[in-house]
Formats: structure tokens, sequence, C-alpha cells
């Protein structure tokens, strides 16, 4: 299933970049969602090409009832990002892989930041894919919306994220 998602966020690509890089916004991120912040690393610079992974369980309580009897009441998600070095004009752009520990979910995407003259528009694009004979399709089928909400909601509590900092 196709994954697509944009938003514009009001501070520039460096900003973003490295809030979206922060163990504490990650650990903000995943307690807005009832989850939990497992593990966070950030290999690299940020001023440069870096690799981020965060591991984090969430709860299943929003989940299909289908999907929830293969998974139980938690999942334990693995998120690496692959950060390019940003370009001559400061865009930055990101491979992401999600996996999902113990279902066969896959999910992979590119991330980009681009400068506007409003600030950073966030777009991704990706695929959302299972391997479930006979319900991998129906499984990403419904993970898709999930998926491109918790993008929006990233780009909405990274502004909030943000202007706490700014104080």
């Amino acid at each position: 299933m196709a994954l697509n998602a944009s938003t514009i966020l009001p501070y520039d690509v460096r900003t973003v970049t490295d809030t979206f890089a922060d163990e504490g916004f990650l650990r903000s991120m995943s307690e807005h969602v009832g989850g939990s912040l497992v593990s966070a690393s950030v290999d690299g610079d940020t001023a440069g090409a870096f690799v981020l992974t965060a591991v984090r369980t969430m709860p299943t309580d929003r989940l299909p009832d289908m999907a929830k009897k293969f998974v139980g009441a938690t999942l334990t998600v693995t998120q690496k990002e692959q950060w390019a070095a940003p370009a001559a004009d400061g865009s930055r752009e990101a491979a992401v892989e999600l996996s999902v520990g113990g279902v066969p979910l896959k999910v992979n995407a590119v991330q980009r930041l681009v400068s506007t003259p409003e600030g950073t528009r966030v777009d991704v694009d990706g695929k959302v894919a299972s391997s479930i004979p006979f319900l991998g399709d129906k499984i990403a089928k419904a993970a898709e919306p999930m998926i491109g909400k918790a993008l929006t909601i990233q780009a909405g509590q990274a502004g909030k994220w943000i202007e706490s900092r700014k104080s």
C-alpha cells in the first residue's frame, strides 16, 4: 500500500532535523501516542550524514481486531533512518525503515525536508507491505492510514517541541 504524507513546519531544516533526532523528542512522541521509547541512538553528527535508530513499544488498542489477535497488547517497533548529508540548498533526505517485532509488516519510505519560504516542508513517500499469506494486503491496507497519521502527528508534535524549547 502506498504511503504519502506532507506537512509544513515554520522552522528551518536544521532545526527540524535536530528535533527529529533528539532523544527527548523521540521519548515525548512515543509517550504522546501511549507508547514508550526503549532506546534511541544517533550514529554521526546531524550536521552531516547520520543514522538514527529508535525502538519503541506501542499499544495495539487502535489496531483492527484481526491484527490484534496476531500481536497482543503491545508492539515493538524499530525505526531506522539513514539520513544523507544536506544538499546544496539545505534540503535533507532519509531512507526510513520501520519493522514490527513478531509481525511480518515492513514500511520503507523516503522522508524529505525541503526548505520553503514558510519553513520546512516534510514529505514522506513510501510503501507498507505485509507478507502474511492471504491477509497481508488487508493488514498493510489497515496499517497504512495509521502510519500516515503517525507521521502527521510527529510533525505536529515537532512544532510543539520546538516552541517549548524557545522559552
